[in-house]
């Protein structure tokens, strides 16, 4: 993807072709009768005794609300995947599945055509997966105004700019931990204590460990829930190492695990990525935190000449002086691509693309 600050219509061109709840009292409780009543408290003076006291409750305490998403602190990202967008007036009727809390993604892909995956240019800017830390900026009518830290940009040194719904935030952090587990496969169910499935989190999720278990991994959510995943479908590292190998060897093996599956404009999971979207969350995956659009990933790492390439260099295409499209060296002349809506992650040959106009050596 882009930054968006090209027009609009010369984007399309392009990338067409490519609370707190009030504790209500309990009920009186009943004595057994295997059990001393309770005592009776008078407010009557008794003629042949002393008056009772006056007895007074001690008052219950009250449950400590929990944090609300607010401007100026950070919050969490509380579902599967949270779609950023450029403002809260662009969402159509066909986005409902994807503002909700579970975000209903798979259902909000299958319902639009690709008319209108396309039309999410200039609607939707990128994704954020469960357990990121974002800075809201404001809170207005359900919306969240926010910065997406880990996503570096020329648009806000403080990260990408995007509207999140409220509903998908929290501001309770994930618990604290010494080692995080990343889902490396495609997606990865979440489960609860009874192996019911919750949450399906996206590759590239991480999450905090609670506990390990002999098949499964206890991870702990923003929120305060706590979910296994099956121990085979992440990898747990300690929170500063990278969960896979940072070699173009391992990138393009993740890569290639991605072939089939279609694009999405602002996509960076698993259920579907943009050119620059499959680059920036495979990339990080392996240690190696880009910038989230093409173009200002096209200026990192090592400028490469063409005919110098090596498998995991990232190749860049120009239109009308701007990087519009990316994409990773295969080796042998070809190149992994996620091209345009209504197309899917492909291997192609290099020679396909008439538009060349530079690589980057991110690797070491």
């Amino acid at each position: 993807m882009v930054m968006r600050t090209l027009a609009a219509a010369t984007l399309f061109v392009l990338l067409a072709s490519c609370g707190s709840s009030a504790a209500v009292p309990g009920p009186t409780p009943t004595p057994s009768g295997n059990a001393s009543p309770s005592p009776t408290v008078s407010t009557t003076p008794s003629t042949t005794s002393s008056p009772s006291p006056t007895v007074t409750a001690a008052p219950l305490p009250s449950p400590t609300p929990p944090p609300q998403v607010r401007a100026g602190a950070d919050a969490y990202v509380s579902v599967s995947v949270a779609t950023g967008w450029r403002n809260p007036g662009v969402v159509r009727a066909v986005d409902a599945p994807a503002l909700q809390n579970p975000a209903g993604i798979r259902q909000w892909l299958a319902a639009m055509s690709d008319r209108q995956k396309a039309d999410l240019i200039d609607r939707a800017d990128t994704q954020v997966l469960v357990g990121e830390r974002v800075g809201v900026l404001a809170v207005a009518g359900g919306w969240a105004q926010v910065v997406v830290y880990a996503q570096s940009t020329p648009l806000d040194r403080r990260g990408y700019p995007a509207w999140i719904p409220v509903v998908q935030l929290t501001a309770l952090p994930p618990p604290p931990a010494a080692n995080v587990a990343t889902v490396t496969a495609p997606t990865a169910w979440l489960r609860d204590a009874s192996g019911a499935p919750v949450l399906e989190a996206s590759f590239g999720t991480r999450l905090p460990v609670v506990r390990t278990g002999t098949a499964t991994i206890r991870v702990g959510l923003p929120g305060g829930r706590e979910l296994s995943v099956d121990r085979a479908l992440v990898s747990v590292t300690t929170s500063t190492a990278p969960a896979l190998p940072s070699t173009a060897q391992a990138i393009l093996a993740t890569a290639r695990g991605f072939l089939g599956l279609p694009y999405l404009w602002a996509g960076t999971s698993g259920l579907g990525y943009d050119c620059s979207g499959l680059v920036y969350t495979v990339y990080r995956a392996h240690g190696i935190l880009l910038p989230r659009d093409a173009d200002a990933q096209a200026l990192v790492g090592r400028a490469v000449a063409r005919a110098a390439l090596q498998p995991g260099d990232l190749v860049f295409f120009t239109s009308n002086g701007y990087v519009h499209h990316v994409g990773i060296y295969a080796g042998n002349g070809t190149l992994i691509d996620s091209p345009h809506t209504g197309a899917t992650v492909e291997l192609v040959p290099l020679a396909t693309y008439t538009d060349y106009a530079s690589a980057r050596r991110v690797t070491g």
